[in-house]
C-alpha cells in the first residue's frame, strides 16, 4: 500500500493512463497547430519551452541538471538525435501528408523494431514471438498502406512521404531506445531528457532557418493554446507521468501506455477532426497492436 491508502500499481495504472492521453492527444493537437504554425519553427519553440520547464522541475526536485564529462554529453547527444529528431521531427513533418490517426499506428509500431534491433544491438535473438509480432504489425502497417501502394497516380500516393517519415520515425526511435539501454546517459530523468531535448532539436533549427517562411503566415489563439499544450503536457506531463508509473509498476505492465497511445490518438482524432474511422482504421489499429504484444512478450 502507499500513501493515502491507494495501492501503488493502481496509482501506476492512473499514471499510464495519464502518459497514454498526453501523447495519444498530441497527434491531433499537432495537426490543429501545423494549420498555421511553420512545421520547424512549431517544434523549436515548444522543445525550448519544454526543456525550460523540465530543467525547472529537475531543479525544483533537487536534481542535479549538469553532465559529467565528455561521454555524458556524447550519449545524451546521441539519445537526443535518435530519441528526439525523430518524434519532434519526422514525426511532425508527417502530419503534412498524414491524418493524424494514420500517422500515431505507425509511430508506436515503435516497440516491434525495437523487439527485432535488440539482436545486432544488445545480443538478444529474436524469438518466434517476436517474428511472429513483426510480422502482424507489419501487415497491420500494411492495411494503411495499401491503397497507397495501389493508387495509380494522384490520390493518397500523395500520402508516400508521409508514412516514409513516420516509419523512419519509429525505426529511429526504436534504435535509440535500444542503443540507450546498452549505454544509458547515467542522469536524473527529467535533466537527462531536458538535455536531449536541446540536442535533439538542434537540427529542426536548422531547419526552421533553412525551409520555414514567415510571410503571410498568422498564428490564432487556437494554434498557440496547441504549441502550448505540447510543450506543457504532451512534453513535460507525459513523461513525468511516464517516468512515475516506471517507478510503480514493472516496465512490461507500464508499457502498456505505448498500446493506449494510438488508440487515444485514433479515436481523439476521429471525435476532434472528423478523421475517418472505418474498417481499415481499426483493423489496422488492431493488428498493430497485437504485433506490439506478441513482440513485447517474446
Amino acid at each position: 500500500m502507499s500513501q493515502r491508502g491507494v495501492p501503488a500499481q493502481v496509482q501506476g495504472l492512473l499514471w499510464v493512463v495519464l502518459t497514454a492521453a498526453c501523447w495519444g492527444l498530441a497527434w491531433p493537437v499537432m495537426k490543429v497547430a501545423l494549420l498555421e504554425w511553420p512545421v520547424f519553427s512549431f517544434r523549436v519553440f515548444t522543445s525550448a519551452g519544454g526543456v525550460a520547464l523540465l530543467l525547472g522541475l529537475a531543479l525544483a526536485r533537487g536534481e542535479s541538471i549538469r553532465p559529467r564529462g565528455g561521454a555524458q554529453w556524447r550519449r545524451l547527444a546521441l539519445a537526443g538525435l535518435l530519441n528526439i529528431t525523430p518524434f519532434v521531427g519526422l514525426g511532425t513533418l508527417s502530419l503534412l501528408w498524414l491524418n493524424a490517426s494514420e500517422a500515431a499506428i505507425v509511430a508506436y509500431t515503435m516497440p516491434i523494431w525495437a523487439s527485432i534491433l535488440a539482436w545486432p544491438v544488445l545480443g538478444e535473438r529474436p524469438t518466434a514471438p517476436r517474428l511472429t509480432g513483426l510480422a502482424v504489425g507489419l501487415a497491420g502497417v500494411a492495411v494503411l498502406l495499401a491503397p497507397v501502394v495501389l493508387a495509380s497516380a494522384g490520390g493518397q500516393i500523395n500520402k508516400l512521404p508521409g508514412y516514409a517519415c513516420i516509419l523512419g520515425t519509429a525505426v529511429l526511435f526504436a534504435f535509440g531506445t535500444v542503443l540507450t539501454k546498452r549505454r544509458p546517459p547515467g542522469m536524473p530523468p527529467l535533466a537527462s531528457l531536458a538535455w536531449q531535448v536541446v540536442f535533439g532539436t538542434v537540427p529542426l533549427a536548422v531547419g526552421a532557418v533553412l525551409f520555414d517562411r514567415w510571410e503571410g503566415v498568422h498564428i490564432g489563439l487556437v494554434s498557440w493554446l496547441m504549441a502550448l499544450y505540447i510543450m506543457g503536457l504532451g512534453l513535460c506531463l507525459g513523461y513525468l507521468a511516464w517516468f512515475r508509473a516506471l517507478r510503480l509498476l514493472p516496465a512490461s505492465t507500464a508499457a502498456i501506455a505505448t498500446l493506449l497511445v494510438p488508440v487515444i490518438g485514433v479515436f481523439s482524432a476521429a471525435l476532434l477532426l472528423g478523421e475517418p474511422l472505418g474498417w481499415r482504421q481499426f483493423t489496422s489499429l488492431g493488428m498493430t497492436m497485437a504485433g506490439i504484444v506478441l513482440a513485447s512478450r517474446g
